[in-house]
C-alpha cells in the first residue's frame, strides 16, 4: 500500500500534484444505477474552489471536472469511475528560489526523508490542491447518501481564537465563512483581515454534523466508525485533531454525567456524538476537527537547506490566510466517503441474515 487509497468497499484513490498537469481520482466499488452528472460534481468543486474572495489564495482554477469512465447515460455502471481536473493557473516561479530549503510547517523535510526526492513546486503531492480530488469523489458519495436521506454539513465554530456563541444552521449559507452565528462571523472576518495585514495566518475549529445516519454502521474493534472517520479527517493535511460528541470534555465528567440516558423515544442527550462501541446509534453524528494555521506565512522564518546549513527566508507565492472555509467542504467529502463505505459494508453483512 502506498497510502493513496482509502476505503474498503467504496474505495477512493487520488492522484496528481499541485503544479502538475492535472489532479484526479478513481472510485472503485460505487454501486450501479446512481444518477450523477459532471454538473452535480462541479457544484461541489465550486464550493471549494480558490480565488473566489479576496481573503483566499488568488490562484484562479476553474476546477472543471471530466468524467472519464464508470458513468453511462447519466448513471454509474458499477465499474471504476475515473475523473480528472486539469491544473490551469500554475506559476512555479516563486518556488525556484526556495527549492533547496525546507519550509517550516510543510512536508518538505519529511517527503525528502521518505522518498529521497520531492516536488518542490507548491508542495507537490502534499499540497492542499490534492483535496480537489477528494471533493469530486465526495460529490458522488453525497449523492448516494442523499438517496438514503443522510445529510452532512460542516460549519465553522472557531477561527483565530474567536468562538461562536450559538449555532443556528440557517446562518451557515449566509456568510462565506460558513459560521452558524452571524455576529461571530463578522468578528472572524475582522480577525482574518488583521492577521493577513501582518503577513501571518491562523487556524480554527470546524464541526461536522451527520443527520439521518441509521444505527448499526461501523465495525467492531479496529474498524470502528469513529476510527475510520478519524483517519479520514486526519488524512487532510491541515487537520491536527479530531473529537466526537462531547469530545475531550468527557475526560472531566463523571460516568453519571457522560452516559447518554435512553428512553422508549430514544436517547435523551448525545454526548457520545452518535456513536457507541464504534457503531452508529441513530443519533446525529457530531465531529469537530482542529485546523492548524497555514504554514505559508510572509514573515521571515529560520530553517535549514538541503545541505543542513541554517538559512533565513520569506515565502512568496499565492496562499490562503486560513484553510477555513475551503477545508469545510473537504471534511464533508471525507465523512461522506466513510459513511457510504460503511453503508455498503453493513448491506453486505445484512445479506447473510
Amino acid at each position: 500500500m502506498a497510502g493513496n487509497s482509502f476505503g474498503i468497499l467504496f474505495r477512493v484513490t487520488t492522484w496528481g500534484e499541485s503544479h502538475g498537469k492535472a489532479m484526479g481520482v478513481i472510485i472503485d466499488g460505487c454501486p450501479p444505477g446512481v444518477e450523477i452528472s459532471e454538473d452535480e460534481i462541479q457544484k461541489e468543486l465550486e464550493r471549494r474552489r480558490p480565488g473566489k474572495i479576496n481573503l483566499t489564495s488568488p490562484r484562479r482554477e476553474r476546477d472543471r471536472v471530466e468524467i472519464l469512465s464508470g458513468v453511462f447515460e447519466g448513471k454509474t455502471t458499477g465499474t471504476p469511475i475515473s475523473m480528472i481536473i486539469r491544473n490551469e493557473d500554475i506559476d512555479s516561479t516563486p518556488y525556484e528560489g526556495i527549492k533547496n530549503i525546507y519550509r517550516p510547517g510543510h512536508a518538505d523535510f519529511t517527503y525528502q526523508a521518505k522518498y529521497g526526492i520531492r516536488d518542490y513546486r507548491g508542495g507537490g503531492r502534499a499540497s492542499a490542491r490534492e483535496t480537489v480530488s477528494r471533493v469530486a469523489a465526495g460529490a458522488i458519495a453525497k449523492k448516494i447518501l442523499k438517496e438514503k436521506k443522510i445529510d452532512i454539513v460542516a460549519y465553522t465554530v472557531e477561527l483565530g481564537g474567536i468562538k461562536v456563541e450559538k449555532i443556528d444552521l440557517s446562518e451557515i449559507e449566509e456568510n462565506w465563512l460558513r459560521c452558524p452565528d452571524a455576529l461571530t462571523a463578522k468578528k472572524m472576518e475582522e480577525r482574518i483581515e488583521e492577521v493577513r495585514s501582518k503577513g501571518d495566518t491562523l487556524g480554527g475549529i470546524v464541526e461536522i454534523l451527520v443527520r439521518g445516519s441509521p444505527p448499526g454502521l461501523g465495525e467492531p474493534v479496529f474498524d470502528k466508525l469513529e476510527a475510520d472517520l478519524g483517519k479520514a479527517l486526519l488524512s487532510i493535511g491541515a487537520i491536527r485533531g479530531v473529537e466526537f460528541g462531547a469530545g475531550f470534555r468527557l475526560a472531566r465528567m463523571l460516568g453519571c454525567e457522560s452516559n447518554d440516558p435512553i428512553s422508549p423515544e430514544g436517547f435523551l442527550k448525545n454526548d457520545s456524538g452518535g456513536i457507541l462501541g464504534g457503531i452508529s446509534n441513530g443519533e446525529d453524528i457530531i465531529i469537530r476537527v482542529a485546523v492548524k494555521p497555514i504554514p505559508s506565512i510572509k514573515l521571515e522564518q529560520k530553517t535549514i537547506d538541503v545541505s543542513n546549513k541554517p538559512v533565513s527566508f520569506q515565502i512568496k507565492g499565492r496562499h490562503d490566510v486560513c484553510a477555513i472555509p475551503r477545508i469545510n467542504f473537504v471534511c464533508e467529502a471525507m465523512v461522506a466517503i466513510v459513511i457510504v463505505d460503511h453503508l455498503l459494508r453493513q448491506r453486505a453483512l445484512e445479506g447473510w441474515r
